[in-house]
């Protein structure tokens, strides 16, 4: 039953089915079911009630899509005063044929005129039309908003997808890089590098291209990204990372993290100079929160190691997957840059 109710193509003649009921029941119940008062009954609710369901439903399923809403208006005006003159007439046969003496309590020729009757008429059957117009809109407008959301939610999954292969270029592009810078250098390194660089592609290529992932799977990634970034740093370099335990079964947006991780390392890093780069996540809440801290070192002209593509990526993407349930903020303080990334979960 519940799958009924929930099935839109089940649902609507379901709720016109039982707002006829309503409608044909009522006067009989307030009748109180008397015999005396039935042919009453069918002359002044049923026969108008079966009059208006007609004109409701031809304007509903014929009228209003084929000339209303194609602009033929005065053909629509035109049929339907032809169809109400129709109605009215039948109204007026219907009446004389219950009522052939007058109206009850009144002797014939006494009462209100039939102009009276006929005024009462048209403009109770005016009232169809009207509702099986605004109805016919309201469903349009609905359809219309429907389609403009489904549309909406297509871009945005493009745009997330192009961001995602964005991504992905990118960071090959840094870490082959990375692996040049070493070549020479050393060697052993170098191929340590490719080994760790061919599992974090594997996890690129088969496992995050979701909506969202495993955020202990997430950790693990980058866990290994900031041993292969450690990879080309001199002695002077020191590397923490503070990740307390989290959660099991919490889902996160893939990728979010590293182009932070990027840009520390990109900043952070000096061949003469002792820094450290700081890498903090912890939970408060529902909220996870991603924290690198380094020394904010000028980077050389001669330094092609990122173009700066990684951080815009990583706004748009928290613009489109959590508008509303971020902060994301990246400055320095003092001799120190500290990005910062906070995310709620439940967004």
């Amino acid at each position: 039953m519940n799958k009924l109710f929930k099935n839109k193509k089940y649902y609507t003649p379901l709720l016109h089915l039982l707002v006829w009921t309503v409608l044909f029941s009522l006067p009989y119940l307030l009748s109180s079911g008397q015999s005396s008062e039935i042919h009453m009954l069918v002359e002044r609710s049923w026969i108008p009630l079966a009059l208006y369901a007609v004109l409701f439903y031809f304007n509903y399923f014929v009228l209003v899509d084929r000339f209303l809403h194609t602009k033929r208006i005065v053909v629509f005006f035109i049929i339907n005063v032809f169809i109400i003159a129709l109605f009215i007439g039948i109204r007026v046969v219907t009446r004389d044929y219950f009522y052939p003496d007058g109206m009850p309590g009144k002797p014939k020729g006494e009462g209100p005129p039939m102009s009276f009757f006929i005024y009462i008429d048209a403009l109770s059957f005016i009232l169809p039309v009207i509702f099986a117009v605004m109805l016919k809109i309201f469903e349009r407008w609905i359809k219309t908003e429907a389609e403009k959301k489904e549309a909406e939610n297509a871009r945005l999954e493009s745009e997330l997808q192009h961001l995602r292969y964005q991504l992905q270029p990118h960071f090959f592009f840094n870490s082959l890089n990375n692996i040049y810078a070493m070549v020479d250098l050393s060697p052993d390194k170098a191929k340590e590098t490719i080994l760790a660089l061919s599992k974090l592609m594997r996890y690129l290529l088969y496992e995050s291209n979701t909506e969202r992932v495993s955020l202990a799977k997430e950790v693990e990634f980058i866990q290994k990204y900031i041993e292969l970034m450690e990879l080309r740093t001199s002695g002077n370099t020191v590397i923490t990372t503070n990740f307390m335990p989290l959660p099991p079964n919490l889902q996160v947006a893939p990728l979010m993290f590293v182009p932070l991780i990027e840009n520390a390392f990109k900043h952070g890093v000096s061949a003469t100079q002792q820094q450290e780069i700081v890498f903090s996540l912890h939970m408060e809440g529902s909220t996870i929160i991603f924290e690198t801290k380094n020394r904010n070192l000028p980077k050389n002209e001669t330094d092609r190691s990122g173009s700066g593509i990684g951080l815009q990526n990583i706004k748009k993407r928290l613009q489109l997957i959590y508008p509303g349930g971020y902060t994301f903020t990246a400055e320095p303080h003092g001799d120190s840059f500290i990005a910062r990334l906070q995310i709620d979960i439940k967004n």
